[in-house]
């Protein structure tokens, strides 16, 4: 049903999607606007979303940002797991190191050592 062309479209008379006119104080809470939608900017998401914000806003597909979803905190995990691991072989490495490094210092005090005892004895034997 349309208004007539000689009345003024009330305000508060809207139409929904059907078709049918209905009064904006009757609208079930589903329909009824409290104002304008929130607008939230891409430094104000929280870190989690702002990738999917981004991703949804350059026109890619919800199967992409879904994709992202999971496969984030799988390659998180990952890098985290092979980190950990470079962290023990490096650590093993240093300390080898470590201990090869004391163990040629002590056995070439020692050489030098019986150097000099070896010139020692020389020289007595020699006077």
């Amino acid at each position: 049903m349309e208004p007539t062309p000689n009345l003024p479209v009330r305000a508060d008379i809207v139409q929904l999607r059907d078709g049918t006119h209905i009064y904006t104080d009757q609208l079930p809470t589903a329909f009824q606007q409290q104002g304008p939608p929130p607008v939230v900017h891409i430094h104000q998401a929280p870190p989690d979303r702002t990738g999917q914000r981004v991703a949804l806003g350059t026109g890619i597909g919800a199967g992409t940002v879904a994709a992202g979803v999971y496969f984030g905190p799988l390659l998180v995990g990952v890098l985290t797991s092979m980190a950990i691991s470079l962290a023990v072989v490096a650590l093993v490495a240093v300390a080898t190191a470590w201990g090869l490094v004391t163990v040629v210092r002590t056995v070439a005090q020692d050489g030098d050592q019986a150097a000099k005892n070896l010139r020692k004895a020389r020289r007595r034997r020699g006077r």
